[in-house]
């Protein structure tokens, strides 16, 4: 069975810092992760204390990718997420993008 081929994480994380750029969406590499493959977490930063953590899943019975939100609550609660992700996958990217309307983009053709 042939495997799809895949970007690299480090192609990907450039790609989205790009566009979210493009958009003046601020955007911080928190943690750089395996440029090969590292997984990605991206951290919604809304400045108001409040922010939420998104994570790529593949759906096994389709194969299908799609983000999906790992933690949503203070920032303080999703940092401790991050860290404890972190804590068992030392290869994993954190973006933090900073946005008071909640934009991050992941949505958009090409993200997923």
């Amino acid at each position: 069975m042939a495997t799809e081929p895949r970007l690299t994480a480090r192609f990907w994380v450039d790609a989205y810092i790009a566009r979210l750029r493009l958009f003046d969406i601020p955007v911080f590499v928190v943690a750089h992760g395996d440029d090969t493959a590292g997984a990605v977490l991206v951290k919604l930063n809304t400045l108001d204390g409040q922010a939420s953590c998104h994570t790529r899943q593949f759906d096994l019975m389709t194969g299908a990718r799609a983000w999906t939100e790992l933690s949503k609550g203070t920032e303080r609660d999703v940092d401790d997420t991050i860290t404890r992700q972190r804590s068992f996958d030392p290869d994993l990217w954190v973006i933090e993008v900073e946005d008071r309307h909640g934009r991050h983009l992941l949505d958009e053709d090409g993200f997923v």
